[in-house]
């Protein structure tokens, strides 16, 4: 285990960087699978996304107004795509000194981790803090995707990490 505070800065720039690219990488693979679905279930994830817009866009949105900004466009906007990448960013900075500490969050390699950002995230405080409808208002598909997009950021966000541990 490191202890001195430069390791855990650097565990944490470590997991920033890694879960940035993680988001980059999930959305590859979450896009993939959302042109691939029947159109019915992609209707119904879009008839109930709150204001039409993608939770990060929602967040930003809701952020600017608390603010007394308007974003326009409401989507795509730089402020809802900064906090799409915060999402991986800040959990994965936190993760970076976690997974050293508490080797069980590892398990999988990332595997736990993406699971538990799907289901804290998606599935409980998107909708609990308005960002979402709740689950039961988006088809099976969309969770299936958001599920398989979450497991990826665990992985690459891992693997990320591990790689950095190599270059440092």
């Amino acid at each position: 285990m490191q202890g001195s505070s430069t390791s855990l800065t650097t565990d944490i720039i470590k997991g920033a960087l890694a879960g940035g690219a993680a988001v980059w990488v999930m959305d590859q693979v979450g896009w993939y699978l959302y042109r691939r679905e029947d159109p019915k279930a992609v209707r119904k994830e879009l008839e109930a996304r709150v204001d039409s817009l993608d939770v990060a866009h929602v967040a930003a949105n809701k952020l600017a107004g608390a603010l007394g900004v308007k974003l326009h466009p409401k989507q795509p906007h730089p402020a809802g795509i900064a906090v799409h990448y915060a999402l991986g960013i800040v959990p994965g900075a936190l993760y970076g000194p976690l997974r050293q500490r508490a080797p069980e969050l590892r398990a999988g390699r990332g595997l736990a981790y993406g699971l538990g950002l799907f289901l804290l995230n998606d599935e409980l405080m998107n909708p609990l803090l308005g960002l979402a409808s709740g689950p039961t208002a988006y088809p099976w598909q969309a969770h299936a995707r958001g599920l398989i997009s979450h497991l990826v950021v665990g992985v690459v966000t891992d693997a990320g990490i591990e790689a950095l541990d190599h270059v440092t």
